[in-house]
Protein backbone atom coordinates (compact mmCIF):
# COMPACT_ATOMS: atom_id res chain seq x y z
CA UNK A 1 0.00 0.00 0.00
CA UNK A 2 1.11 3.70 -0.68
CA UNK A 3 0.01 5.91 1.80
CA UNK A 4 -0.80 9.33 0.74
CA UNK A 5 0.84 10.59 3.94
CA UNK A 6 3.33 8.78 5.86
CA UNK A 7 4.70 10.48 8.62
CA UNK A 8 6.46 7.40 10.20
CA UNK A 9 8.54 7.22 7.03
CA UNK A 10 9.63 11.29 8.13
CA UNK A 11 10.75 10.01 11.53
CA UNK A 12 12.87 7.26 10.27
CA UNK A 13 14.32 9.69 7.84
CA UNK A 14 15.48 11.73 11.03
CA UNK A 15 15.59 8.91 13.68
CA UNK A 16 18.40 9.60 15.32
CA UNK A 17 18.44 13.34 15.31
CA UNK A 18 14.57 13.20 17.15
CA UNK A 19 15.48 10.27 19.37
CA UNK A 20 18.54 12.44 20.80
CA UNK A 21 16.06 15.27 20.91
CA UNK A 22 13.39 13.61 23.20
CA UNK A 23 16.29 12.22 25.58
CA UNK A 24 17.79 15.67 25.82
CA UNK A 25 14.34 16.59 27.20
CA UNK A 26 13.70 13.68 29.05
CA UNK A 27 17.20 14.47 30.69
CA UNK A 28 16.82 17.64 31.91
CA UNK A 29 13.11 17.32 33.37
CA UNK A 30 11.82 20.59 32.35
CA UNK A 31 8.75 19.46 30.04
CA UNK A 32 6.29 23.02 29.82
CA UNK A 33 7.74 26.05 28.47
CA UNK A 34 11.53 25.61 28.77
CA UNK A 35 14.76 26.17 27.11
CA UNK A 36 13.72 24.10 23.97
CA UNK A 37 10.27 26.13 23.62
CA UNK A 38 12.32 29.01 23.52
CA UNK A 39 14.63 28.14 21.09
CA UNK A 40 12.34 26.88 18.88
CA UNK A 41 10.77 30.09 18.70
CA UNK A 42 13.55 31.68 18.05
CA UNK A 43 14.71 29.40 15.33
CA UNK A 44 11.53 29.48 13.25
CA UNK A 45 10.95 32.91 13.42
CA UNK A 46 14.39 33.85 12.28
CA UNK A 47 13.37 30.66 9.78
CA UNK A 48 10.21 32.83 8.46
CA UNK A 49 12.01 36.50 8.77
CA UNK A 50 10.25 37.70 11.33
CA UNK A 51 10.53 38.91 15.09
CA UNK A 52 8.96 37.20 17.25
CA UNK A 53 7.67 33.44 17.54
CA UNK A 54 5.04 32.08 20.22
CA UNK A 55 4.54 28.36 20.48
CA UNK A 56 0.65 27.08 20.98
CA UNK A 57 -0.89 24.00 21.22
CA UNK A 58 -2.03 23.27 18.27
CA UNK A 59 -2.37 25.54 14.33
CA UNK A 60 -6.47 25.92 15.43
CA UNK A 61 -4.92 27.24 18.81
CA UNK A 62 -2.13 29.86 17.35
CA UNK A 63 -5.15 31.21 15.14
CA UNK A 64 -7.57 31.56 18.15
CA UNK A 65 -4.26 32.84 19.95
CA UNK A 66 -3.81 35.47 16.74
CA UNK A 67 -7.10 36.82 16.42
CA UNK A 68 -7.26 37.08 20.51
CA UNK A 69 -4.26 39.18 20.36
CA UNK A 70 -5.59 41.45 17.80
CA UNK A 71 -8.55 41.96 20.12
CA UNK A 72 -11.12 40.42 17.33
CA UNK A 73 -14.16 39.11 19.04
CA UNK A 74 -17.91 39.24 19.47
CA UNK A 75 -19.64 41.92 16.56
CA UNK A 76 -16.88 41.53 14.50
CA UNK A 77 -16.43 39.79 10.99
CA UNK A 78 -13.28 38.11 9.50
CA UNK A 79 -13.51 36.89 5.79
CA UNK A 80 -11.69 33.98 4.75
CA UNK A 81 -12.12 30.47 2.60
CA UNK A 82 -14.69 28.21 3.15
CA UNK A 83 -12.20 25.23 1.05
CA UNK A 84 -10.10 24.94 3.99
CA UNK A 85 -9.56 22.89 6.93
CA UNK A 86 -12.72 23.49 9.53
CA UNK A 87 -9.71 24.49 11.86
CA UNK A 88 -9.37 27.93 10.66
CA UNK A 89 -12.67 28.74 11.14
CA UNK A 90 -12.84 27.09 14.50
CA UNK A 91 -10.50 29.71 15.31
CA UNK A 92 -12.75 32.42 14.32
CA UNK A 93 -16.10 31.21 16.00
CA UNK A 94 -13.68 30.78 19.47
CA UNK A 95 -12.85 33.96 19.29
CA UNK A 96 -16.87 34.53 19.00
CA UNK A 97 -16.55 36.69 15.75
CA UNK A 98 -18.35 35.83 12.39
CA UNK A 99 -16.80 34.23 9.85
CA UNK A 100 -17.39 35.43 6.15
CA UNK A 101 -16.73 33.54 3.06
CA UNK A 102 -15.51 34.85 -0.04
CA UNK A 103 -14.91 32.44 -3.23
CA UNK A 104 -11.57 31.00 -4.50
CA UNK A 105 -9.28 31.27 -7.21
CA UNK A 106 -10.23 27.92 -8.99
CA UNK A 107 -6.65 27.52 -11.10
CA UNK A 108 -4.62 27.93 -7.26
CA UNK A 109 -7.86 27.30 -4.72
CA UNK A 110 -6.90 29.73 -2.74
CA UNK A 111 -9.17 32.84 -1.18
CA UNK A 112 -10.22 35.01 -4.74
CA UNK A 113 -9.10 38.63 -4.13
CA UNK A 114 -11.73 40.07 -6.27
CA UNK A 115 -14.30 38.35 -4.45
CA UNK A 116 -13.39 39.95 -1.02
CA UNK A 117 -14.21 43.85 -0.93
CA UNK A 118 -17.43 42.52 -2.00
CA UNK A 119 -17.77 41.03 1.27
CA UNK A 120 -16.56 43.73 3.52
CA UNK A 121 -18.73 45.77 5.84
CA UNK A 122 -18.33 48.19 8.58
CA UNK A 123 -17.68 45.04 11.02
CA UNK A 124 -15.08 43.61 9.11
CA UNK A 125 -12.06 43.04 11.10
CA UNK A 126 -9.75 41.15 9.35
CA UNK A 127 -8.65 38.82 6.75
CA UNK A 128 -7.36 34.95 7.19
CA UNK A 129 -5.41 34.40 4.12
CA UNK A 130 -4.76 30.67 4.01
CA UNK A 131 -1.56 29.26 1.87
CA UNK A 132 -3.40 26.02 0.86
CA UNK A 133 -1.59 22.96 -0.29
CA UNK A 134 1.87 24.60 0.14
CA UNK A 135 0.55 27.40 -2.60
CA UNK A 136 0.77 30.79 -1.71
CA UNK A 137 -2.42 32.78 -1.79
CA UNK A 138 -2.25 36.63 -3.97
CA UNK A 139 -0.77 38.15 -1.15
CA UNK A 140 -0.15 41.13 -3.39
CA UNK A 141 -3.72 41.64 -4.06
CA UNK A 142 -4.87 40.54 -0.82
CA UNK A 143 -2.85 42.71 1.70
CA UNK A 144 -3.79 45.54 -1.07
CA UNK A 145 -7.10 44.90 -0.04
CA UNK A 146 -6.48 44.88 3.89
CA UNK A 147 -4.24 48.29 3.91
CA UNK A 148 -7.53 50.59 1.98
CA UNK A 149 -9.76 49.15 4.26
CA UNK A 150 -7.82 49.14 7.76
CA UNK A 151 -8.03 45.38 8.14
CA UNK A 152 -5.86 42.65 9.83
CA UNK A 153 -4.23 40.61 7.35
CA UNK A 154 -3.86 37.02 8.93
CA UNK A 155 -1.50 34.62 7.47
CA UNK A 156 -3.05 30.92 7.88
CA UNK A 157 0.59 28.77 7.06
CA UNK A 158 -0.63 25.50 8.97
CA UNK A 159 0.56 23.73 5.20
CA UNK A 160 2.87 26.27 3.63
CA UNK A 161 5.79 25.51 5.94
CA UNK A 162 8.96 26.81 3.96
CA UNK A 163 7.30 28.22 0.59
CA UNK A 164 7.98 31.84 -0.86
CA UNK A 165 6.18 34.54 -2.75
CA UNK A 166 8.67 37.11 -4.46
CA UNK A 167 11.35 35.83 -2.17
CA UNK A 168 10.16 35.94 1.56
CA UNK A 169 8.50 33.17 3.03
CA UNK A 170 5.31 33.03 3.85
CA UNK A 171 4.45 34.12 7.57
CA UNK A 172 6.30 37.59 6.95
CA UNK A 173 3.51 39.46 5.16
CA UNK A 174 1.10 40.01 7.08
CA UNK A 175 0.47 41.12 10.81
CA UNK A 176 0.48 38.02 12.11
CA UNK A 177 0.56 34.25 11.03
CA UNK A 178 0.32 31.03 12.22
CA UNK A 179 1.68 27.54 11.97
CA UNK A 180 0.18 24.17 12.32
CA UNK A 181 3.02 21.00 13.19
CA UNK A 182 0.60 18.53 13.00
CA UNK A 183 2.47 14.81 12.15
CA UNK A 184 1.51 14.94 8.35
CA UNK A 185 3.23 18.60 7.21
CA UNK A 186 6.11 19.51 5.83
CA UNK A 187 7.55 20.32 9.39
CA UNK A 188 5.70 17.86 11.79
CA UNK A 189 6.05 16.96 15.53
CA UNK A 190 4.90 13.85 17.05
CA UNK A 191 1.71 15.16 18.16
CA UNK A 192 0.27 18.40 17.95
CA UNK A 193 1.88 21.90 18.15
CA UNK A 194 1.38 24.72 16.70
CA UNK A 195 2.81 28.69 16.37
CA UNK A 196 1.89 32.20 15.72
CA UNK A 197 4.63 34.60 14.50
CA UNK A 198 4.59 38.32 14.18
CA UNK A 199 6.79 41.00 13.76
CA UNK A 200 4.14 43.62 15.92
CA UNK A 201 5.96 43.60 19.85
CA UNK A 202 1.83 44.01 20.55
CA UNK A 203 0.77 41.21 19.02
CA UNK A 204 3.59 39.20 20.76
CA UNK A 205 2.67 40.21 23.97
CA UNK A 206 -0.67 39.82 24.04
CA UNK A 207 -0.31 36.25 22.44
CA UNK A 208 2.26 34.99 24.70
CA UNK A 209 0.24 36.71 27.96
CA UNK A 210 -3.19 34.72 26.24
CA UNK A 211 -1.68 31.57 26.06
CA UNK A 212 -1.13 30.54 29.81
CA UNK A 213 -3.77 32.48 31.57
CA UNK A 214 -2.50 35.71 31.11
CA UNK A 215 0.08 35.63 33.72
CA UNK A 216 3.35 37.90 33.29
CA UNK A 217 4.53 36.02 36.47
CA UNK A 218 3.28 32.77 37.49
CA UNK A 219 -0.36 32.70 39.27
CA UNK A 220 -1.15 35.93 38.17
CA UNK A 221 -3.28 36.99 35.58
CA UNK A 222 -2.73 39.86 34.02
CA UNK A 223 -5.97 39.74 31.43
CA UNK A 224 -8.11 36.92 30.75
CA UNK A 225 -6.07 33.64 29.01
CA UNK A 226 -5.87 30.17 28.72
CA UNK A 227 -3.76 27.37 28.23
CA UNK A 228 -2.37 26.93 25.27
CA UNK A 229 1.47 25.84 25.40
CA UNK A 230 3.70 24.02 22.77
CA UNK A 231 5.39 21.40 25.13
CA UNK A 232 8.82 20.67 25.27
CA UNK A 233 9.11 17.64 23.57
CA UNK A 234 7.30 18.32 20.65
CA UNK A 235 9.54 21.77 20.25
CA UNK A 236 13.12 19.65 20.40
CA UNK A 237 11.14 17.36 18.07
CA UNK A 238 10.73 20.48 15.68
CA UNK A 239 14.18 22.02 16.28
CA UNK A 240 15.71 18.51 15.13
CA UNK A 241 13.89 18.39 11.90
CA UNK A 242 13.65 22.30 10.96
CA UNK A 243 17.33 21.74 9.87
CA UNK A 244 16.22 19.11 7.45
CA UNK A 245 13.18 21.04 6.31
CA UNK A 246 14.86 22.86 3.08
CA UNK A 247 16.01 19.53 2.12
CA UNK A 248 12.44 17.44 2.31
CA UNK A 249 11.16 20.29 1.02
CA UNK A 250 13.15 19.88 -2.37
CA UNK A 251 12.30 16.15 -2.40
CA UNK A 252 8.82 16.80 -2.26
CA UNK A 253 8.85 19.90 -5.64
CA UNK A 254 11.14 16.82 -7.36
CA UNK A 255 8.57 14.62 -7.05
CA UNK A 256 5.64 16.80 -7.72
CA UNK A 257 7.66 17.94 -10.79
CA UNK A 258 7.33 14.37 -12.40
CA UNK A 259 3.80 14.24 -11.87
CA UNK A 260 3.00 16.98 -13.38
CA UNK A 261 5.50 15.91 -16.10
CA UNK A 262 3.98 12.41 -17.23
CA UNK A 263 -0.12 13.72 -15.84
CA UNK A 264 -0.52 17.07 -17.32
CA UNK A 265 -2.37 16.05 -20.31
CA UNK A 266 -4.92 13.34 -17.86
CA UNK A 267 -6.12 15.53 -14.94
CA UNK A 268 -5.68 19.17 -14.04
CA UNK A 269 -2.37 19.54 -12.45
CA UNK A 270 -1.31 22.11 -9.27
CA UNK A 271 -0.56 25.79 -10.51
CA UNK A 272 2.44 27.62 -8.34
CA UNK A 273 1.94 30.85 -7.32
CA UNK A 274 5.34 31.55 -5.94
CA UNK A 275 7.32 28.72 -4.59
CA UNK A 276 4.63 25.49 -4.16
CA UNK A 277 6.00 23.44 -1.22
CA UNK A 278 3.69 20.80 -1.92
CA UNK A 279 1.85 19.80 1.06
CA UNK A 280 -0.31 18.11 -1.10
CA UNK A 281 -0.03 17.64 -4.40
CA UNK A 282 -3.65 17.83 -5.94
CA UNK A 283 -5.39 17.19 -9.08
CA UNK A 284 -8.66 17.64 -9.92
CA UNK A 285 -10.69 15.37 -12.55
CA UNK A 286 -14.61 15.70 -13.06
CA UNK A 287 -14.48 11.85 -12.60
CA UNK A 288 -12.94 11.93 -9.22
CA UNK A 289 -14.59 9.44 -7.32
CA UNK A 290 -14.30 7.32 -9.82
CA UNK A 291 -10.41 7.69 -10.17
CA UNK A 292 -10.11 7.15 -6.24
CA UNK A 293 -12.15 4.10 -6.44
CA UNK A 294 -9.85 3.29 -9.07
CA UNK A 295 -6.36 3.63 -7.80
CA UNK A 296 -7.49 2.02 -4.40
CA UNK A 297 -7.90 -0.85 -5.92
CA UNK A 298 -4.49 -0.77 -6.86
CA UNK A 299 -3.23 0.11 -3.05
CA UNK A 300 -2.62 3.83 -3.73
CA UNK A 301 -4.05 5.74 -0.89
CA UNK A 302 -5.53 9.29 -1.90
CA UNK A 303 -7.49 11.92 0.07
CA UNK A 304 -9.93 14.66 -0.42
CA UNK A 305 -9.01 18.04 0.54
CA UNK A 306 -11.41 18.49 1.80
CA UNK A 307 -14.95 16.94 0.80
CA UNK A 308 -17.20 19.30 2.23
CA UNK A 309 -16.63 22.71 1.82
CA UNK A 310 -16.86 24.57 5.42
CA UNK A 311 -19.97 26.88 4.40
CA UNK A 312 -22.04 22.98 4.09
CA UNK A 313 -21.02 21.41 6.76
CA UNK A 314 -24.01 21.05 9.51
CA UNK A 315 -22.33 23.15 12.17
CA UNK A 316 -22.01 26.10 9.96
CA UNK A 317 -25.66 25.87 8.09
CA UNK A 318 -26.17 29.81 9.33
CA UNK A 319 -23.02 30.52 6.91
CA UNK A 320 -24.39 28.79 3.69
CA UNK A 321 -23.66 31.33 0.52
CA UNK A 322 -23.25 30.51 -2.76
CA UNK A 323 -19.73 30.01 -3.63
CA UNK A 324 -19.46 27.64 -6.58
CA UNK A 325 -15.99 27.39 -7.72
CA UNK A 326 -15.13 26.11 -3.85
CA UNK A 327 -18.32 23.89 -4.27
CA UNK A 328 -17.22 22.72 -7.67
CA UNK A 329 -13.23 21.90 -5.73
CA UNK A 330 -15.03 19.56 -3.36
CA UNK A 331 -16.50 17.53 -5.99
CA UNK A 332 -13.18 17.13 -8.18
CA UNK A 333 -9.96 17.71 -5.82
CA UNK A 334 -8.05 14.67 -5.13
CA UNK A 335 -4.69 14.38 -2.94
CA UNK A 336 -1.94 11.54 -4.41
CA UNK A 337 0.73 10.15 -2.31
CA UNK A 338 3.70 12.93 -2.20
CA UNK A 339 5.74 13.17 0.76
CA UNK A 340 9.96 13.34 0.69
CA UNK A 341 10.40 9.73 1.57
CA UNK A 342 8.15 8.55 -1.01
CA UNK A 343 10.56 6.48 -3.75
CA UNK A 344 10.63 7.15 -7.10
CA UNK A 345 9.29 3.97 -8.43
CA UNK A 346 6.29 4.41 -5.76
CA UNK A 347 6.05 7.41 -7.51
CA UNK A 348 5.97 5.91 -10.67
CA UNK A 349 3.84 3.04 -10.04
CA UNK A 350 1.21 6.04 -9.32
CA UNK A 351 1.66 7.60 -12.52
CA UNK A 352 1.19 4.39 -14.13
CA UNK A 353 -1.92 3.88 -12.27
CA UNK A 354 -3.40 7.27 -13.20
CA UNK A 355 -2.35 7.35 -16.89
CA UNK A 356 -4.12 3.67 -16.93
CA UNK A 357 -7.28 5.08 -15.41
CA UNK A 358 -7.56 7.81 -18.63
Amino acid sequence: MIPCANPLAQYQAHQAAIDEAIARVLRKGRYILGEEVAAFEKELAAYIGVAHGIGAGSGTEALHLALAALEIGEGDEVITTAHTAVATVAAIDAVRATPVFADIDPIHFTIDPSRIEAAITPRTRAIIAVHLYGNAADLDAIAGIARRHSLKLIEDCAQAHGARSRGKRLGSFGDVACFSFYPTKNLGALGDGGMVVTNDPNIERRARLLREYGWAERYVSHIRGWNTRLDELQAAVLRAKLVHLDEDNRKRQTLAAAYTSALGDVVVTPAARGEHVFHLYVVRSPKRDELQKFLAAKDIGTLVHYPVPVHLQPAYASLATALPETERAAREVLSLPLYPELSRADAEHVIDAVRSFA
